[in-house]
């Protein structure tokens, strides 16, 4: 975005429904930065809102009606509740802005994200960016920069579709939404057509893993800095390869804690099959997960089951519903009863709450144990009670 365009945005009134989320909080920002003025509303106060200075928030049970006269954009969380257009609309009008990397896939993209806007931060190059987790290293999740706009893509809602960046980095292509794809040739089928509308693309399945020394661990993450590095590559950027090592992680996204603790926002079962076996290193492996979704409980209970079975000792709390309802019959005892199948005699426990899992987890610890949280809930709250 050159200097005479700085301000793109400029006489625009833009008014937010979901304004305290990761992705919209992000857009919130950059579109104030490029000269709109923003406002919004959320159901609860969130630390993204900490970020949005100068960006009038409403904090309320029930959402108000959108100001006359502003463009309304409301969140995936709350369609069908408040009236405005799409989250990807305002997404695909920012990135048509400025030249911009998506990246997209189901396992990995927020620290694949991280890596490539972390690297062009340490070069100098001033980075644009709206990621879905805290990277403390850049100080937040969004930041409007003068350089080349990073952005996480989300096919959870087919959003990623809309957008139309320089360069797409397809990570990997699983079934992880059950209510918006029917079937795993549905989703790579939308990914191959948005493909088609990219001018450059890495495929990061066709890399092989780097062999540099990195600050994240496991296998999985020698891959995405693989994947980074690639896109970096096309965007000509030079030197990327020297500073990536420094990259330290995503909140959420394998961070280690005190006393042999990881919090994971793992929430698939390649993704928590890939973090047991990042975090083990020679000692016990605990797992307390809290399933996400009663549709993707549902559908993969065997699946989790076969992948909490790598861990030493597994407790599953009841599932977190994030946007569903419940559905009849869906409990996280399922993949409790799987898991029993799948490895008898498993030190395995069931506790519907939260607290009542950090009690059963602090019984079994022992000295030189791990501890993995895992799950896309609330559950990185038992990390302070453990």
């Amino acid at each position: 975005m050159s200097s005479s365009s700085s301000q793109p945005l400029a006489g625009r009134k833009i008014w937010i429904a979901g304004i305290g989320g990761a992705g919209m909080s992000g857009y919130a920002l950059l579109a104030h930065a490029w000269g709109a003025e923003v406002a919004g509303w959320d159901r609860v106060d969130t630390p993204y809102l900490a970020h949005l200075t100068g960006i009038d928030v409403t904090i309320k049970a029930k959402p108000p009606k959108p100001p006359r006269g502003w463009e309304a954009y409301v969140s995936t969380a709350f369609a069908g509740q408040v009236p405005g257009r799409s989250r990807a609309e305002l997404l695909a009008e920012l990135v048509s802005l400025q030249r911009t990397i998506v990246v997209a896939g189901a396992h990995g993209k927020t620290t694949t994200s991280g890596m490539i806007a972390f690297c062009l931060d340490r070069l100098g190059l001033d980075p644009a960016f709206l990621i879905g987790g805290e990277i403390a290293q850049l100080g937040g999740n969004a930041r409007a920069g003068s350089g080349w706009l990073v952005v996480e893509g989300d096919e959870s809602d087919r959003s990623v579709a809309a957008l139309r960046p320089e360069i797409a980095v397809l990570l990997n292509t699983d079934l992880d939404h059950h209510t918006t794809f029917a079937s795993l040739a549905e989703v790579e089928g939308m990914f191959e057509d948005w493909l088609t509308t990219v001018p450059h693309v890495v495929r990061a399945e066709q890399l092989a893993p780097v062999d540099i020394e990195l600050a994240v661990p496991g296998e999985h993450n020698r891959r995405n800095a693989a994947a980074a590095l690639a896109a970096l590559e096309l965007a000509g950027v030079k030197g990327a390869e020297r500073v990536i090592g420094g990259f330290t992680g995503v909140g959420r996204r394998l961070q280690r804690h005190e006393d042999g603790v990881f919090d994971s926002y793992a929430h698939h079962p390649a993704e928590l099959a890939a973090d047991i076996a990042a975090v083990r290193d020679g000692g016990r492996v605990l797992a307390l997960f809290q399933p996400h979704l009663y549709s993707r409980t549902l559908h993969l209970a065997h699946e989790f089951a076969v992948a909490l079975a790598s861990a030493d000792a597994v407790c599953v709390t009841e599932i977190y519903p994030a946007r569903e309802e419940p559905i009849a019959g869906v409990s996280g005892r399922m993949i409790v009863d799987e898991l029993a199948q799948v490895r008898p005699g498993m030190p395995i426990g069931w506790a519907p709450t939260l607290e009542d899992a950090v009690r059963i987890v602090r019984g079994w610890a022992r000295p030189g144990d791990t501890i993995l949280t895992l799950g896309a809930g609330d559950v990185d709250r038992a990390v302070d009670l453990l």
